[in-house]
């Protein structure tokens, strides 16, 4: 099954971004281009039959699924950055992480009001990073169609703070 497999290869880095985290490094991952296809596949899979205008993509992982996935399903693709990163005109929305507090920005012009956007990220913890992404895509009228991690830390209920946004959540790898 595709999850094991995915587990087998995540890699644990202990006290990483500061001491007490637990790290799940996905970047072994892109060591296995044949797995990335099931991976990428997995995603496609999920999406069939949902109405997705665009995919909005969580710097910086997220955006390595998330725009192949948008290419995938023929949709725009949105990247959603730190503050600072994106050269246009933005908005922006500040949230606190697991380990701190952060700043996301989005490009005004991103997407159309109306727009049906799945936010996908490498990672779900708290979610206080999805959540930011929603704020920003509300706040320019898009509606969250939905969530597409490849891990899930479950322990730390994040899924529970993205019911707000919307209940179309799935995940490839769950802890």
């Amino acid at each position: 099954m595709i999850e094991e497999r995915v587990k087998e290869i995540i890699r644990n880095v202990p006290d990483f971004p500061k001491p007490g985290i637990l790290f799940k490094d996905i970047t072994p991952l892109f060591l296995h281009p044949e797995l990335c296809t099931e991976i990428l596949q997995f995603f496609c899979n999920r999406c069939s039959g949902r109405k997705i205008d665009a995919i909005a993509s969580v710097e910086s992982r997220g955006f390595i699924f998330g725009f192949a996935l948008a290419q995938k399903l023929n949709v725009p693709f949105i990247p959603v950055r730190k503050a600072g990163k994106l050269p246009f005109k933005t908005l922006s929305f500040e949230y606190n992480l697991e380990y701190g507090s952060a700043k996301m920005e989005i490009h005004k012009d991103a997407l159309k009001p109306g727009d049906n956007v799945l936010v996908h990220d490498d990672l779900l913890a708290t979610g206080g990073t999805a959540a930011a992404a929603s704020e920003l895509i509300q706040m320019l009228g898009g509606t969250i169609a939905g969530y597409a991690f490849l891990v899930e830390l479950g322990f730390l209920n994040g899924s529970k703070i993205l019911k707000k946004y919307s209940s179309d959540l799935f995940t490839l790898a769950k802890y």
